[in-house]
């Protein structure tokens, strides 16, 4: 699956929309993908998934485990993990800071990949990968679906992605004008409170 055929994924699920949002970094964009639309899908989830994993062993090699952030990377991060036949685990935030919980362990010479829905400015990918280099293991890489960074974010690692977008994001006080006219709305997860 090429980028195009990503992006008709997105644009099938209804998940590819246009207006004013306020991404999890806090900049701001014309172009929100929303992402969950695919992943309400598990057929569309599986082929978007499995094209991920078949990138990712042909950049990384084999992989023993998929360590993905929560809670938008936990769903692709489980599906790219089956495709690639490893386990998947997850890092969540306590104190303000990703780390691996549950139980979940990363053994001495386990090889890692970071997996992640979508990348725009690389900030939870590194936060992520911080987390997953407290334990033993080789990191290998990091992973995502689509990178709106157009290739620029940098995560610490080498990154691969089914789609490089080139989307504007910009900072609250640098709209503009015709974005600065249209009502901002915040549709990801990262403020959401348990």
């Amino acid at each position: 699956m090429e980028g195009n055929a990503v992006l008709d994924e997105f644009r099938a699920a209804g998940a590819l929309l246009e207006g004013h949002f306020i991404l999890s970094s806090g900049l701001r964009s014309p172009i929100f993908l929303q992402k969950m639309r695919i992943f309400e899908d598990p057929a569309r989830t599986e082929r978007v998934c499995s094209a991920l994993g078949k990138l990712i062993r042909e950049s990384f090699g084999e992989v023993d485990i998929v360590v993905s952030p929560a809670i938008g990377g936990i769903i692709p991060g489980y599906e790219t993990a089956r495709a690639l036949g490893c386990k998947a685990v997850f890092v969540e935030r306590e104190d303000g800071e990703f780390q691996l919980r549950r139980g979940f362990e990363i053994p001495e010479g386990a090889r890692i990949v970071m997996v992640e829905d979508i990348v725009t400015t690389g900030l939870s990918s590194r936060e992520c990968i911080a987390a997953i280099r407290k334990h033993p293991g080789k990191l290998l890489g990091a992973a995502c679906i689509v990178d709106r960074s157009n290739g620029t974010a940098d995560v610490g690692v080498p990154l691969v992605s089914l789609l490089k977008m080139d989307v504007p994001a910009y900072p609250a006080d640098q709209l503009p004008p015709e974005l600065a006219a249209i009502p901002a709305t915040k549709p990801g997860s990262r403020a959401i409170t348990v």
